[in-house]
């Protein structure tokens, strides 16, 4: 998926918290972004779950997109501390930025432009510890879809696997 993918950011506005340039594409303002953008129209959404393979799917009105799109909103990697924490890959229609340490949770995000707008975003997540590994792939196409899928083992109780996709 992650080759279907392209777009790029230039816009490096001020974190807001500490007044620093953001370096990376701006993933909390561009979700800040779609939530408002989202929750004017209030029209319905396709939305199917999986969990563990048991499937249901319906129409819904989502009340809150900020909650609804917060995994993608927690993927930031724009703090300070990570400022070299990413190697930057890009081209005229994609950037992908790759966690350099196995320990930062976001391992991967490409975004994909075409003619100045981001068409697709694509992230990777991942968490370890002596309890629980959990990865989490995320992706949204404006205006399409939007995708989470997540596997998580806790080592007592054994693993579990979630898939939520909501069609626009």
């Amino acid at each position: 998926m992650a080759a279907l993918l392209c777009c790029g950011y230039a816009c490096k506005p001020a974190i807001k918290e500490t007044g620093a340039q953001v370096k990376f594409f701006d993933i909390k303002e561009y979700f800040q972004h779609e939530t408002t953008r989202l929750t004017k129209p209030n029209h319905e959404v396709n939305k199917s779950v999986d969990h563990n393979g048991d499937k249901e799917s319906k129409k819904v009105k989502i009340s809150n997109w900020a909650r609804e799109l917060n995994l993608f909103t927690e993927s930031d990697i724009n703090k300070p501390a990570w400022s070299k924490s990413y190697t930057v890959d890009s081209t005229a229609t994609n950037i992908t930025y790759k966690a350099k340490y196995p320990e930062l949770k976001t391992r991967y995000i490409t975004i994909c432009r075409e003619n100045g707008k981001v068409t697709a975003i694509e992230i990777e997540n991942d968490t370890q510890n002596i309890l629980y590994n959990t990865t989490e792939k995320l992706t949204y196409l404006p205006g399409t879809f939007y995708q989470i899928e997540k596997m998580q083992h806790v080592k007592v109780m054994g693993g579990n696997s979630y898939k939520i996709k909501g069609e626009f």
